[in-house]
């Protein structure tokens, strides 16, 4: 199989879809890689590491998509790179579809076969490809909001930790999975107030029996989820529903009752938000204000350290990739249901239900 790594043009974005490492596999295994030149530079992978490796290096993005029968990527297609896309093409990325009716009726239209790494999902529930992201955007949103708490940053001055005889500053965590664990655990290693709020009573135990009783644990509802945010300095949105829209749990109303210079990161940005008040900004622009707040929405959080990023996320999703390349994107499909849970778009129809429901578009199941 011809596969083929672009270099990502997404704002700040500097992770790359297959590592050195991945593409010696992928030529030892009988393919045929295409890296566009530079596509590692932000990872510091160079052209010749993916020379040395058995790559082709290409200059030209036109080429790579023109060439090769599956594109490995980290982010979504823009809308300069919709026309370049091949009907039957193979499209491995993050995809993030539910919030974005656009590029699902490019992919739709350009009848690609999109497989979206955040939707593969073992038997268990896990989601292996979107764990390593979830794990580094958790402790960046922590470290993040620490910084925006800072007075030359626009926040109100509060150290997290506190130092002796002062008060911590305190983190609401809205969600208690990969996102909200990482971001406590960042938290909690800078002396602040911690507080996760989810609905599975299993997880707040865990959480409880891991921290011996140092996070406070609250089940989520709309009382305490109010109480909790207007005491909060901090607020990370870590709430992910599989596929779908993140749902709005933090009303207008909620983070008005904060005070002043108070900082909300929403990791749930990808999936639209689970803060109302959220709308995406970039590594350029990364926040903005709302009655006072600090808002921090930036959807590619983990780009902003895309050598640790990169290799994390090729770790998980490199196992995948090589299957479809040895099998076949079909076969692989019909042999792994963990993978078929991630086919998003074949061939111009919806084959993930949830992301057919919220863009109010037909499902139908792959077969």
């Amino acid at each position: 199989m011809i596969i083929g790594v672009p270099k990502e043009i997404k704002q700040a974005e500097n992770r790359v879809g297959l590592t050195e490492s991945n593409v010696r596999q992928l030529v030892e295994n009988g393919h045929h890689v295409l890296v566009e030149s530079g596509a590692g530079k932000g990872s510091l992978i160079s052209d010749t590491d993916y020379e040395c490796a058995g790559a082709e290096l290409v200059s030209e993005k036109e080429q790579i998509y023109a060439e090769s029968e599956m594109i490995v990527k980290v982010k979504e297609p823009l809308p300069e790179e919709y026309t370049l896309l091949q009907e039957d093409q193979i499209l491995y990325t993050f995809l993030h579809l539910a919030p974005e009716p656009e590029l699902t009726q490019a992919l739709i239209r350009q009848k690609v076969k999109a497989v979206a790494y955040e939707t593969i999902q073992e038997e268990d529930g896990s989601l292996p490809l979107l764990k390593p992201m979830s794990e580094v955007a958790g402790r960046l949103a922590s470290q993040i909001g620490a910084i925006y708490l800072q007075k030359d940053h626009g926040g109100k001055g509060i150290l997290l930790g506190g130092v002796p005889g002062v008060f911590q500053g305190h983190t609401v965590i809205i969600g208690g999975g990969t996102v909200g664990i990482n971001a406590a655990f960042i938290a909690v290693g800078l002396g602040s107030k911690v507080t996760i709020l989810d609905l599975n009573p299993s997880r707040l135990e865990s959480v409880n029996h891991h921290y011996h009783g140092r996070v406070q644990t609250l089940y989520s509802n709309r009382e305490n989820i109010a109480k909790a945010v207007r005491t909060a300095d901090l607020l990370v949105g870590a709430v992910l529903l599989t596929g779908s829209k993140a749902p709005r749990l933090v009303t207008k109303e909620m983070v008005k009752s904060m005070s002043e210079g108070s900082v909300v990161v929403d990791v749930s940005v990808d999936q639209g938000g689970c803060i109302e008040t959220t709308r995406p900004t970039s590594h350029k622009n990364p926040t903005f204000l709302y009655e006072h707040i600090i808002h921090y929405a930036v959807p590619n959080i983990p780009g902003i350290v895309a050598r640790t990023s990169t290799y994390a996320l090729t770790n998980a999703t490199f196992k995948y990739a090589l299957e479809i390349a040895n099998k076949g994107l079909e076969r692989a499909i019909r042999e792994s249901s963990s993978l078929a849970r991630g086919l998003n778009v074949y061939k111009g129809k919806i084959t993930y239900e949830p992301v057919a429901r919220d863009l109010e578009l037909d499902y139908e199941p792959f077969s």
